[in-house]
């Protein structure tokens, strides 16, 4: 009996701070709605300090406590990990108030809501370059900021996501045997993220595609395709003398080097 009564109790409690808040919501006192809502916040009760601020913002735009009320709106958001919002309104913050004294943190906290929403690298990679691009801002603004190492992995994290994408689509181009294609994406890849920890993979990927590319050419375009493979070879070697690759790499020069001495090309089949 005592246990139904004390959930009686707990529903009545609920009801009433439920009708408390609708009537708050429905107030004009906007003093009331602005400390409600830093109280709000204290209690880490985020969606309701969303909803007062919606509404009491304009009314403290041109104030002293604007930049603290949009703070609280842009951490309210974050710390309900929508992170569209707050990535959104950590932005406007940071126009709104590029000197203010949470300059330096809101430019950081608008580019890890990019990082945060950054797709996994076989979808689209929109958000993993815009927190690539917020992240070099803040260090173009912020350079001694004890963030800056922290922003740094991060690209770096981000980076490798793009590779990745990149190896992948450079990885279909190779399996369905478009080797030139994989070669060009694999290139391209390499000269815009030179410090990959994927390079080693990708460099071998490429040696292949150019050994495979010169294997399947027409005869008149074998010497001069293998001798390209016979180049990059050396270019792996010397970055890599002591591969995971080097078996396969090693049967590469061997069938590229006796093409090149014999000078008596295969059947090329393209």
């Amino acid at each position: 009996m005592r246990f139904r009564l004390d959930i009686v109790l707990i529903i009545l409690v609920l009801l009433s701070s439920c009708g408390e808040y609708e009537k708050l919501l429905k107030s004009t006192d906007f003093d009331l709605k602005k400390a409600k809502a830093k109280e709000y916040y204290d209690k880490g009760e985020y969606v309701k300090t969303t909803e007062l601020l919606t509404q009491i913002l304009p009314r403290f735009r041109a104030t002293e406590e604007a930049e603290e009320l949009n703070w609280m709106n842009a951490q309210s958001y974050f710390g309900m990990k929508d992170y569209f919002m707050a990535g959104s309104t950590f932005k406007a913050f940071i126009e709104q108030f590029p000197f203010g004294k949470h300059a330096e943190e809101g430019n950081y906290m608008a580019a890890l809501c990019d990082y945060n929403i950054s797709a996994r690298p076989e979808l689209d990679q929109e958000n993993t370059k815009n927190a690539i691009e917020g992240f070099n801002i803040f260090l173009n603004k912020f350079p001694n900021s004890s963030r800056a190492e922290d922003c740094k992995k991060r690209i770096t994290d981000l980076q490798d996501k793009l590779v990745e994408k990149s190896y992948m689509s450079a990885k279909l181009y190779y399996d369905m045997e478009q080797y030139k294609a994989a070669s060009i994406a694999l290139t391209n890849s390499l000269k815009e993220y030179a410090n990959t920890k994927y390079r080693e993979k990708m460099m071998y990927l490429k040696l292949n595609s150019l050994f495979q590319y010169a294997e399947l050419s027409y005869k008149n375009k074998q010497k001069e395709r293998y001798q390209a493979t016979l180049d990059d070879y050396y270019s792996f070697m010397e970055e890599f003398p002591k591969s995971t690759y080097s078996r396969d790499v090693s049967t590469i020069f061997q069938k590229t080097n006796k093409f090149l001495k014999a000078g008596i090309p295969d059947s090329g089949v393209k």
